[in-house]
């Protein structure tokens, strides 16, 4: 069965940094385009930065734009996202999701809250706290 695996989540103080990362077992990340999606509790699930599988083209949410960073290691078959900055709000759990590209290319589309719903992996996520 084809599984999505993130990890990297943990407690961290405002300000500091984490690195979380997303692996897959049965098939190859590189063809995919990725999303990184996070929860808070009592709110809606939302699209935080995606990555095309073609050109490499990244879409990164208002709020966390200049503060994280997606990015692709095919050798490892991972993705990561570099989170910097760190806010007490980037708080949630947070899920990485893969879909088989079609027309659209542009990344923002598949993080988009009317499109997401359609990607067809997703992992089971990873805690992410931001408190002093």
């Amino acid at each position: 069965q084809l599984q999505l695996v993130e990890s990297g989540g943990g407690l961290v103080q405002p300000g500091g940094s984490l690195r979380l990362s997303c692996a897959a077992s049965e098939f190859t990340l590189d063809y995919y385009v990725i999303g990184w999606f996070r929860q808070a509790p009592g709110k809606e699930r939302e699209g935080v930065s995606c990555i095309s599988s073609g050109d490499g083209s990244t879409y990164y949410a208002d709020s966390v734009k200049g503060r994280f960073t997606i990015s692709r290691d095919n050798a490892k078959n991972t993705v990561y996202l570099q989170m910097n900055s760190l806010k007490p709000e980037d708080t949630a759990v947070y899920y990485c999701a893969a879909e088989a590209p079609g027309v659209v290319q542009d990344p923002s589309w598949y993080c988009a809250e009317a499109n997401y719903h359609g990607m067809d992996y997703w992992g089971k996520g990873t805690l992410v706290t931001v408190s002093s």
